[in-house]
Parts: C-alpha cells; structure tokens; sequence
C-alpha cells in the first residue's frame, strides 16, 4: 500500500539556487538528496549553499536595493506586481498542490489550499501599501512632524518545512511590498514548491535581483547560518523550531538585526464542562492531526474538566480511531506521511516516552499496512502529568496529551505550566470566563470556541519561547521598514547661539 506515488508532471531536471536572476549551481558544486517521505528514497538532487553562495545573492541583491527601481517605485505600482504574483499563484495551483503534497508528505486535500492562501497573502499587502497612511503631528503655527517609511534594505528570509509553499509567501509578500529585496533560504526537507518562485516572480515582472534564494542547511558555515551573519542583511525571519531561533538570536546580536521568530509551541486546548462537547471534540482533533500533526499552532495539549474528562476521552479516542490514514496523493486521507525520516524517528521515540508515562488510548504506533515510509497512527494519551516530557516538550507530529483538571485556577495553571507561549484555544459557553481566561493565559494567540480562523490583519507570534515579535498586518509593515521622523519648524526660529564672537 505504501508504492511511490507517482511524482508531478513539471519536476524540474535539479534544484538550483536563484541569484540575480539566473539559475545557478553552488560554487563548489556541492548538493543535497531530497527525499521522498512515502519511501524515504530520493528523488531529486539540489545545489547546497555555503557561504560563498549567501555572498553571491546578498551581493545581488544589495545591488537591486540601491540601484534598482524597487525600492523606490510608487506603492500602487509596486502593487501591482503583487496582485500579478497574486495571479499566477493562483493559477498554478493544481501543480503547487501536487509538488508540495509529494515533497512533505502533506495530504492532498490540505495542500490545494495552499496556493489560495499564498495569493492571498500577496493581495492582503498590496492593498495595505496602497492604503497605508503614515503619521502626522502638528504643533500649530510652530511645528509640522512627519512619519517617513523607508525600506530597510536586504531582507533574510528563513523559511520552515511544514506547508512551505504559504508560510514563505507569508514573509515574501510584506517584505517586498514595502521595497525591500530578499535572499530566500526554504527548509532542506522541503525545496521543491520553492523552485517556483523564481517563475511567478519573473513572469510578474518583478525587477531583477530583488528575490533570491539559496538551498541548503542551516549548520554552522552552510547557507542559513552564512545569511544569518552577513553583515549586508539588517533583517532575519524565521520560522521553525525555538534552540534554533536561540542560535539566530546570538549570531545577530554583534550587528543589532532586526529579528521576527516564530518558534515552537505546545498549545493548550482548554475544554470547560458547559463547552459544546461536539464542536470542541471536532475541532481539537482537526487541530492536532491536521498537517499529519506537523502545525505550529496545534493544541497538542489538551484540558478537560473532570466532570466530563472520561466522555471526553472515551469519544476523543474513538473519533481519533477513525482519522483515516494513506498515501498523500489520495483525497481521502487525512493524515499521510511525516516529512523526513529523521523527524519520524523523533515522534516515534516521544511515542515510546509516552507509554511510560500516560494511558495510551489510541494509535502508538506504525499504521497497518505502512510498513515502510514515515507513517503514524494517530496517538492520543490520557492521563497525562504536567511533569511529563509529552506534556512539556513539542512534538510536532500527530500525538495529543489530554489532563484533566477540576477548578478554573487549576486549568490556567496548567495551560500556562510550559516554557512555550504561542496559541491556546478555550472551549467555554460562559462569555465571562471565556474573556478573563484569554486575558491570562500566556500565547501570542488565542481562539474562543474555534480552531485557527484568522484575520490577516491581526497579529501573529508567541511568547516566551515561541518567539520574538509579531507579523501580520501593520506588524509586518513595522518590521520591514525603517520609521524615520521628519521635524518643520513654522514659527519663529529660537536655536542658543554658541561661540558667538
């Protein structure tokens, strides 16, 4: 049952770096296997920068900076690249969906919204940098200030491997809406869908130079940590996990970048007893195997009230029972195969750590009749402490922690009790809880009787160990642009006079 699925159409021959407008192999050759997660073989090579590589597109792209048109064209003409990136999203997204369910393993079904997402996010900042209006402050008949908006220069963009595709279009879209180039690095796993990039992007007619993007690993003298160090990248986004976004943070600190994480997470999904159990229970289990469990954003925590805890568990199993594992490529599957086998074996060994310390109630294990490939059953574990290891630490896959608790104090003290802060989703039909436990719990995000509905206008990040800053709407416009204020003075002129003769 776990034969390759067959590979796209429009593979391309190997994955190349883009640099200054041209295909390009690494420097000094080198490359990396790809590989595919139903069988672990490999199925495409691609170039692997070093840092001679992150030079070479910094460098062209530092020079479309300050002697391109980009920067310095009008918003709405600037927009208008964007609504036609937006375009040809859109109208490659059977193939996109392809190429990304193939490359990560992503369930058909769950890719093909990808693309739409993408241009959509294309299309949110081309409208936010028509209809910015930037600040004035006026003293009258003395003095008129101003906000002037400039981009910041060459942007390093640090892209992750779950649904590669749209979360790097959620950084390509404000930072080069607001005139900034960018050096692109896409995570090793997943470099496939990011090969189209440099397509849309010329056939928009976006100026030379202004995107570029680089393959390969983030290791010490590879292409993440070269980007991460240039001193011609004032700027870093990243994404992924948090003791590597400690790492960025230390290797930025000598130049002072300007630095955007989004890092790990272990959500809490808080369940009171008066909650819609049907809704809660539906939506948690979207929540966690969702993704085949790979979303930053998963309440892979979650708190039940005692007094429905064993209803909770007992349907929760069940309906987790039922999650249909299979092929990427067939639309009835709801969970497939983990993107590389070196993640698979980090899920499996928590599996096995859970075992010893909760009730397994379902999953735990390979699926049937996957004997080969990254497959996992979708595990759910009950009675779980907050001292254990699958309570604290993420996991990034299709496994769920459920703890029970008995007092509204109790619930907040455990949804808090881990060093991760970036989502938590409280399940409650008492309006008053609902708004004074949001305001409590420590996540950069908070969703009330519902699972990752988002406004594009709204902020996104964690804190605590989830990460550093916010995008999203104004926020991303804020990080991918200098403020500077401008001073008129329109009185009369009352500078001290010193060294006067």
């Amino acid at each position: 049952m776990t034969e390759s699925t067959t590979a796209p159409a429009n593979l391309p021959e190997k994955i190349r770096h883009y640099i200054g407008g041209e295909f390009v192999d690494s420097l000094d050759g080198d490359e990396f296997d790809v590989i595919n997660p139903v069988t672990n073989e490999p199925y495409i090579k691609a170039a692997s920068g070093k840092k001679a590589d992150i030079d070479r597109a910094v460098a062209a792209a530092k020079k479309a900076f300050e002697e391109g048109p980009w920067p310095t064209m009008l918003p709405r003409e600037r927009a208008r690249v964007l609504n036609r990136i937006a375009d040809i999203v859109e109208s490659r997204e059977h193939e996109l969906a392809e190429m990304e369910s193939y490359d990560s393993g992503l369930p058909i079904t769950q890719a093909k919204g990808q693309a739409r997402r993408a241009a959509e996010n294309f299309r949110f900042f081309a409208d936010l940098i028509v209809a910015q209006v930037d600040d004035a402050y006026k003293v009258p008949g003395r003095q008129a200030n101003y906000v002037n908006r400039k981009p910041i220069g060459v942007a390093g963009l640090i892209t992750p491997w779950n649904t590669p595709f749209m979360l790097e279009s959620w950084k390509l879209a404000p930072a080069i809406a607001t005139g900034n180039t960018v050096v692109l690095k896409p995570a090793e796993f997943t470099p496939l869908s990011a090969s189209l990039w440099p397509g849309i992007f010329e056939e928009a007619g976006l100026p030379t130079g202004v995107f570029n993007m680089v393959n390969g690993f983030g290791e010490e003298g590879f292409a993440g940590d070269s980007l991460v160090k240039h001193p011609d990248v004032p700027l870093i986004s990243f994404t992924g996990e948090s003791k590597t976004g400690q790492t960025i943070f230390a290797n930025a600190a000598p130049w002072l970048k300007g630095l955007s994480m989004e890092l790990g997470g272990k959500s809490p999904a808080v369940v009171f007893a008066d909650a819609d159990l049907d809704a809660a229970i539906n939506a948690t289990i979207f929540g966690v195997f969702s993704l085949n469990g790979e979303r930053c954003t998963a309440g892979s925590r979650i708190l039940v009230e005692e007094s429905i805890y064993d209803e909770f568990v007992e349907r929760y199993a069940a309906q987790a029972k039922r999650v249909k594992v299979g092929l990427p490529s067939d639309p009835a599957t709801e969970v497939a195969a983990l993107v590389h086998p070196e993640h698979y074996e980090k899920v499996m060994s928590y599996v096995e750590i859970g075992k010893g310390e909760a009730r397994l109630v379902a999953g735990g294990g390979r699926p049937e009749g996957f004997e080969t490939g990254n497959f996992v059953e979708p595990t759910v574990f009950a009675d779980v402490m907050p001292d254990a290891r699958i309570f604290q630490e993420e996991i990034f896959g299709p496994v769920v922690a459920i703890t029970p608790f008995s007092t509204d104090e109790e619930a907040l003290a455990l949804a808090n009790d881990t060093k991760y802060g970036l989502a938590a989703y409280i399940w409650t039909s008492d309006l008053k809880r609902a708004h004074n436990f949001s305001q409590a719990v420590e996540s950069g995000m908070v969703w009330l009787n519902s699972n990752n509905v988002r406004d594009l206008r709204t902020p996104f990040g964690g804190v605590k160990a989830s990460g550093l800053g916010h995008e999203g709407g104004y926020r991303s416009i804020d990080f991918y642009t200098d403020q500077q204020a401008v001073h008129i003075n329109l009185g009369e002129v009352h500078n001290p006079v010193f060294g006067k003769q």
